[in-house]
């Protein structure tokens, strides 16, 4: 599955936390430190298998619930119009 995110989407880094904005929307979203990792990796290169296989080498975490997370990360951030998917 790939993920782009819309220019219309300005996000900003704070101590680990990060804030994410839909300028269209006007909607903030806020992200902890791990779903700012998240975002940052999703944002690099759009690939979520990419991204996945990256947050296991970095964190102490069972693949399926690391998987779960990002999932449900992906399908907000979706929700509010903050990434689009696109299968492949």
């Amino acid at each position: 599955m790939k993920v782009s995110i819309p220019d219309s989407v300005l996000s900003t880094e704070l101590h680990d936390e990060g804030v994410l904005l839909n300028l269209e929307t006007g909607e903030y979203f806020g992200l902890d430190s791990v779903g700012m990792e998240m975002w940052k990796l999703l944002r690099a290169n759009g690939d979520v298998g990419a991204a996945r296989a990256a947050l296991l080498e970095q964190y102490d975490v069972a693949e399926d619930v690391l998987a779960k997370d990002l999932d449900e990360l992906i399908a907000k951030l979706a929700e509010r119009k903050l990434l689009v998917v696109a299968d492949e």
